[in-house]
């Protein structure tokens, strides 16, 4: 009985003085920082770390402390960023100190420091020959253009099958942006019957849910628990189950490598990788093959079928707008052809509405994390190196200084006064600065070509007995939009349409 009394005395005494450094600590580091809410001991701002926190809370905690203000997670302070202007100012004026990413044990661990989204030492170099190698296989060139096209014929046929009736389209969507993707990385177009491609979708929509998830961010903060056999393969299961798809495509590469004649962006890894062979430090290794491959695999292709779902819903409720998007089309494109890049600069309002739907959808709304590369003096503030960094590009687009009706569906916030597309510098959806999204380019081609294209043989409806929803509606239900939500697709008649 006097043991148990006095280790319960001794463990009553070590989490006091735990708390009590925990909070001594948070306080000496909380008056060298932008101000923010009162943690708790250890735990911090549990409420205000998440993705769904940063939505419901940030905008009312910017408004009461400023537009630099500090949140913590557990031990660990996040200074977040609000608005256009502060945003710019930190990723473009000041894009080299923000251009670190934190640590991230569960990526770190499987990807051996090469994956963008963590502390990578090599992306600069990397992000150079991604650049270089996209352009060399024709990303933004009519090669990418005529390969999705051929993916539109595949898409609208399987949509034509459902005869108007109410379907929901994402799976359709995801398999056709998959194969557009394994076309730019692996040179293969992928059947929409093929069992391979529907499971290496679910592991994509998994991997992308799981890194948000609460298991991930209590494995960041104890990452010891990732040597235990069950938490490593809980959190790791989906990440492996896509590379394990990129393994087969790499082994089927080297054995059929022209390294005169490379075919997609697999191949000039490997052409690249041969160069460097005599390099032993080189990062052009396996490793960081597997890594960029399956990483790429799950950023390009989720998000972008995630945005193309959005935007047909998003039309359902707007039958008016999607009309005029059809008009302009019908009397520019007429019937006969897909629209092509080359009809972007004569279709400003089919632009226009694009753009829209991407900034009421707010995909990214804390984007990816940086972290400053060095002490920072920022907006009044002196910022120590390593400092997690939130730029809340949700605040970006939608602040009331750069938007003239940033609560509302109004595709004129990309219209001058003569109706032609005019660009908006605040649309960030892709980030802003040395770490903009890489495939910016792809997806920007991919949501204008399938948009338009779909709209053009579509009329996309809401299901009978459906409500309208207007634009709050539509960003605080956009997860059930994107993945559960149906819809009516009714072929165009092609009488109706203006040659």
């Amino acid at each position: 009985m006097g043991i148990f009394i006095a280790l319960s005395l001794f463990l009553s005494i070590l989490v006091t003085v735990t708390l009590l450094l925990s909070y001594l600590k948070q306080t000496k580091m909380a008056n060298q920082l932008p101000p923010g809410p009162t943690p708790l001991p250890l735990l911090g701002n549990p409420s205000y770390v998440t993705k769904e926190g940063a939505c419901k809370y940030y905008p009312e905690l910017s408004k009461k402390y400023g537009p630099v203000f500090t949140v913590w997670r557990m031990t660990e302070p996040i200074v977040v960023l609000c608005g256009y202007e502060v945003v710019k100012d930190a990723l473009v004026n000041h894009g080299d100190q923000f251009s670190q990413r934190p640590k991230y044990p569960t990526i770190d661990i499987y990807s051996k420091g090469y994956a963008f989204s963590s502390e990578c030492k090599h992306w600069r170099q990397m992000r150079r020959f991604l650049l270089g190698a996209l352009r060399n296989f024709g990303m933004g060139k009519k090669t990418m253009e005529d390969e999705i096209h051929v993916e539109l014929r595949d898409l609208i046929s399987a949509i034509s099958q459902t005869g108007g009736k109410t379907f929901n389209p994402i799976n359709l969507l995801g398999s056709a942006v998959n194969s557009a993707i394994s076309y730019v990385l692996f040179g293969e177009k992928l059947d929409y019957q093929d069992p391979k491609l529907h499971e290496l979708i679910i592991a994509v929509r998994k991997h992308i849910s799981s890194m948000l998830s609460p298991i991930h961010q209590i494995c960041n903060t104890f990452p010891f628990l990732l040597k235990l056999p069950i938490m490593k393969h809980h959190v790791y299961k989906d990440i492996f189950d896509i590379q394990h798809f990129v393994r087969k495509q790499i082994s089927r590469h080297r054995e059929t490598l022209d390294i005169n004649s490379p075919r997609d962006l697999l191949d000039y890894f490997l052409v690249k990788q041969k160069e460097e062979e005599l390099n032993p430090g080189s990062i052009f290794n396996d490793t960081s093959l597997i890594v960029l491959m399956s990483g790429i695999l799950a950023a390009a292709t989720d998000t972008t079928s995630s945005t193309l779902k959005f935007c047909l819903v998003v039309m359902t409720h707007f039958p008016e707008i999607q009309e005029k998007v059809q008009r302009e089309i019908d009397e520019v494109v007429g019937p006969e052809r897909f629209p092509g890049m080359q009809d972007r600069p004569q279709l400003p309002y089919t632009n226009a509405v694009i753009h829209e739907c991407q900034r009421i959808l707010d995909l990214a709304p804390i984007a990816l994390y940086h972290a400053l590369t060095e002490d920072t003096h920022f907006r009044g503030f002196m910022l120590p190196k390593g400092t997690t960094i939130i730029p809340f590009l949700s605040s970006v687009l939608t602040d009331p200084m750069l938007w003239e009706t940033p609560d509302e569906f109004n595709p004129g916030h990309f219209l001058d006064d003569k109706g032609q597309f005019k660009a908006n510098p605040a649309f960030m959806p892709f980030s802003a600065g040395l770490r903009m999204c890489l495939g910016e380019n792809l997806a920007r081609m991919e949501l204008f070509l399938f948009i338009s294209a779909l709209l053009q043989k579509f009329t996309f409806t809401r299901t009978p007995g459906s409500k309208q929803l207007d634009c709050k509606s539509m960003r605080n239900n956009k997860p059930a939009m994107i993945v559960s939500s149906e819809l009516c697709a009714v072929p165009r008649s092609t009488s109706s349409v203006t040659k």
